[in-house]
């Protein structure tokens, strides 16, 4: 079959990278979404009450959809132009709308409600039962049950809180990208760093004396934690923490102060007109939590036993800082320096030293050694497959026999165009619908310090963390069994046990021969040293308290601020968080909601506690890895089939009662923070 002229349409193939561009968007989406209409006509006039006539004609069109829409929504994320954000701002405008005209179509919802009450109905496979009561539901949470007036104000709504999260995101990305700093008197790296590759991500003055600065990430890490030059620290945070704000270098370009009102403003809207009584309790409709409350509790119980911790953390390093460092008047721009200092000092842990013991490409090696050690898998790179820039690499993933069963697209370093964080995405979904058969695929996603020239890519103990939490995601979509797309892999699973795997697979960065397999010093390729290792095995849990306290202060603030009783303006909800569980107060300048991407333009409103509800389940999970020895292959398939495999054929807990054999115990969690 010849390939389609747009190669966005090329939807059953990897994406055409090489081919696209931002002009073949809105084509393409006018012919999918016109043959999505066509589907719902057909639908709703013959109105058939089978599984294979009822359900798998939406079913095609929606993936058609979700594939042209993964490619672009990468690019959007790894490789930003002008152009390409203009094309993708309309065309998620377009989607949302035409996501909302279908889920509010009774006609097609009555559809599905007949084929879920059809005698067939109870001898379908768990699978395709489940996937159509998900889209019952969805359609419930989208407002098909409202009268019209209601429903186009809910699809109203919709369409505009979509453009409000583009706008927040894009904004975020170009205050980061809009400003460089640096010491214009001509010092030299040593200001920045002791020791090689921490300021990756700075970058030669050009025409002056000194190094720049940027606000990508490895970038702010490394000033923050190794600049000697405490001015230089001062700037990068302010710089870092008013991005995007009315205090922020060219704040009247980027503020996202009015975005932040109105998303609140429509949210409470939207929440009201489906018969909740504010955002939080309509997102957790399809989360594990019962409500708001319950979280909440939970929250500022792990807030009180954290914080005494953390307040002798905050002496600790206060005391430290004015002693050793000649700091009497301790601020939040200190504390990276001075915790790496004073670990250095406690542990003899410098996090420069451990860094020269994991450059990329041994980093990926050991990697993917623990990929084949833990499921039996290995990644096998080509060099056929379309890319779009050359940081970019594409695996097959293939089993014992050598069949391959998923794709990966690993993409790993920070750029300019490129949003911070990192994060792992579906390129395409697993398929298996008469002939037409395909394999899970997947984008990895991350941040690390570009190669520095004199030095390659080192990568610090928690990068390495990070790309073994984004790992867990890949896999969770990568092992799917579930032919239903809707409710594969980590689509349909509750958003807050969707750590579970990632968070689980995160403390395989604290095994010894994971960790020293991941190894190997860039100058002399000696693995990580035993000694080294034990004594950073001492440091994992120096700060634990303030971590912890970070943490819930970003959830307490997220859930806080949707549910209004503290008002709707951010920096007053954010500063009465802080009063009841921060130990350290930024400045009155601090403007953290402005660039809280995850709340305002990614998928965790009124959810981010789900970091910490799900390590519930994956502290605990990751003991059972423990128990067996922990790299232990029968335990990982049992993971895999339990748990992977599952995706959202049934509720997360019922999955992990399946692996663990009982309900989580929240001692590991303690535990694994040191805090029992």
């Amino acid at each position: 079959m010849t390939a389609p002229t747009n190669p966005l349409l090329d939807t059953l193939s990897l994406p055409r990278f090489a081919d696209l561009a931002p002009a073949q968007i809105a084509p393409a989406l006018d012919e999918a979404i016109a043959r999505h209409e066509a589907m719902v006509e057909a639908l709703t006039t013959a109105r058939p009450t089978d599984f294979a006539g009822a359900w798998l004609p939406y079913e095609r069109a929606n993936t058609e959809i979700g594939a042209i829409w993964s490619a672009v929504s990468h690019l959007h994320g790894v490789a930003d132009t002008p152009e390409l954000r203009a094309a993708y701002a309309e065309g998620q405008r377009r989607l949302v709308e035409n996501d909302m005209k279908v889920g509010q179509n009774r006609d097609l919802y009555e559809v599905f409600v007949a084929l879920s009450v059809s005698p067939a109905f109870a001898t379908l496979p768990e699978a395709d039962r489940v996937a159509v009561e998900h889209a019952i539901r969805d359609f419930t949470l989208s407002g098909v049950a409202l009268e019209p007036e209601a429903r186009d104000r809910f699809s109203a709504i919709s369409v505009e809180l979509s453009g409000l999260s583009n706008e927040f995101g894009s904004a975020v990305l170009d205050a980061t990208d809009a400003w460089s700093g640096g010491d214009r008197r001509g010092r030299s790296r040593r200001d920045l760093r002791r020791g090689q590759g921490d300021v990756r991500g700075c970058r030669q003055g050009e025409g002056q004396a000194g190094w720049l600065v940027t606000l990508q990430q490895p970038s702010v890490n490394a000033v923050l934690t190794f600049a000697e030059n405490r001015d230089l620290r001062a700037r990068m945070y302010r710089a870092f923490a008013t991005r995007a704000s009315d205090q922020g270098p060219n704040a009247g370009e980027f503020d996202n102060s009015g975005r932040i009102a109105r998303i609140l403003e429509l949210r409470h809207e939207g929440a009201k007109l489906l018969g909740f009584a504010d955002p939080v309790a309509w997102s957790l409709e399809t989360k594990m939590a019962p409500n708001g409350a319950e979280v909440i509790a939970f929250l500022r119980d792990l807030a009180r036993r954290a914080k005494p911790a953390a307040e002798r953390d905050l002496a600790e390093l206060k005391t430290f800082a004015a002693e050793h460092l000649g700091i009497a008047d301790f601020e939040p721009w200190d504390a990276g320096f001075v915790s790496n200092r004073l670990r250095q000092d406690r542990y003899a842990v410098d996090a420069q030293v451990v860094k020269a013991y994991f450059p990329v490409e041994r980093v990926m090696e050991g990697w993917q050694t623990l990929m084949e050690r833990l499921f039996g898998i290995k990644l096998v790179e080509r060099d056929d497959v379309s890319l779009y820039h050359d940081d970019a690499r594409f695996f097959d993933v293939v089993d014992e026999s050598g069949a391959v069963f998923a794709g990966l697209y690993l993409d790993l370093h920070a750029r300019t165009g490129k949003r911070g964080g990192a994060w792992m995405a579906q390129a395409r979904p697993r398929l298996q619908d008469g002939n037409t058969i395909a394999v899970p695929v997947a984008y990895l996603v991350c941040n690390f310090a570009p190669d520095g020239g004199e030095t390659p890519s080192l990568l610090s103990h928690n990068d390495v963390t990070t790309l073994l939490h984004e790992t867990g995601h890949c896999i969770h979509l990568l092992f799917t069994k579930v032919n239903r797309p809707s409710i594969a892999g980590t689509n349909g699973f509750e958003w807050d046990a969707i750590e579970l795997p990632s968070q689980l697979m995160e403390d395989f960065a604290w095994d010894k021969d994971v960790l020293t397999g991941m190894s190997g010093h860039y100058k002399t390729g000696e693995t990580l040293p035993a000694d080294l290792f034990e004594r950073m095995v001492k440091a994992r849990h120096f700060q634990a308290g303030m971590f912890i306290l970070r943490q819930v202060e970003f959830a307490l603030f997220d859930l806080l601020l949707h549910l209004g009783t503290m008002g709707s303006d951010p920096i007053e909800v954010i500063e009465a968080v802080r009063d009841e569980v921060a130990v350290i107060r930024p400045p009155e300048w601090h403007r953290f909601p402005h660039a809280f991407s995850h709340i305002f333009a990614g998928g965790y409103a009124s959810g981010y506690y789900s970091y910490l509800y799900a390590e519930l389940l994956a502290a605990d999970g990751f003991e059972a890895f423990a128990e067996a020895g922990l790299v232990d292959r029968a335990t990982g398939d049992r993971f895999r089939e339990e748990v992977l495999a599952r995706g959202a054929t049934r509720p997360a807990a019922d999955s992990f009662r399946a692996f663990r054999g009982r309900d989580p115990e929240p001692t590991a969690m303690l535990i694994r923070h040191g805090l029992q």
